[in-house]
């Protein structure tokens, strides 16, 4: 499993709060996901997974270098 520094920010906290999600929940599918690939929206990669509530959860991220991830945003999809 990769390891990585999450940059978390009141405003990027507050977002994944209006998306009913924790800073943990973003981090354990970034850590741990099922499918990632590039946004065709944004050009950020993205991860999906399953979170440890259960959760299946999309995460756009930005990589400020190989080891620090910036999430933009994330929000629970269909299964």
């Amino acid at each position: 499993m990769p390891w990585f520094d999450f940059i978390w920010t009141p405003e990027n906290i507050a977002h994944l709060e209006e998306h009913g999600l924790t800073t943990d929940e973003v981090e354990s599918v970034i850590m741990d996901f099922d499918l990632t690939g590039t946004s065709h929206s944004s050009d950020r990669p993205f991860a999906i997974g399953e979170t440890f509530t259960g959760k299946q959860i999309f995460v756009a991220f930005e990589m400020i270098d190989p080891v620090t991830i910036y999430p933009i945003t994330a929000y629970e999809v269909e299964r």
